[in-house]
């Protein structure tokens, strides 16, 4: 195997805000339809449980399928960790790359703030690679996991979507 077959991609963010809270937005939906591509999760909370992302409106109306992720769920731990499988499903090229694994590690430390940890495991998938490194920003593909978790961050911290 060589180093393009194996990518690892770490992204860390630092959010005032309980554990529990960062958790409910990575989770459940009426979170996750505020920030980052704005679709909703769904996860059946159990080790062999699903993973359903479905698209939002303006993703439908260009095309995109209403389920536009899937997954099964590894380990629901909470709030401090979340283990799955994730596929695209909007793209025929990237879900033809198959499953990548998908990390999510909450830490609380003192002062109320997290750290929150999302590991991609991408290997395999290099144009899932490309798209959650953000490559893909100018194109109107959105900015991967930095833009994600920011607006994240953002919406944990002020109360208010990131403006897209």
């Amino acid at each position: 195997m060589s180093d393009d077959d194996t990518t690892v991609q770490v992204y860390r963010v630092y959010i005032k805000a309980p554990a529990h809270t960062i958790w409910d937005a990575i989770t459940k939906p009426e979170w996750t339809a505020r920030y980052g591509y704005g679709g909703l999760s769904e996860y059946d909370p159990r080790s062999g449980g699903g993973y359903v992302g479905r698209a939002n409106a303006g993703m439908i109306a260009h095309g995109a399928p209403e389920v536009a992720a899937d997954g099964e769920v590894i380990e629901f731990d909470p709030p401090r960790k979340l283990v799955q499988t994730f596929r695209l499903l909007m793209d025929p090229s990237l879900a033809a790359e198959g499953f990548t694994r998908l990390t999510y590690e909450i830490t609380e430390s003192p002062g109320g703030v997290c750290a929150l940890t999302v590991v991609h495991d991408v290997t395999g998938a290099p144009g899932m690679a490309a798209l959650m490194r953000g490559d893909f920003d100018a194109t109107g593909a959105g900015g991967g996991w930095a833009w994600t978790l920011s607006g994240l961050k953002t919406l944990l911290e002020t109360g208010k979507e990131m403006a897209s």
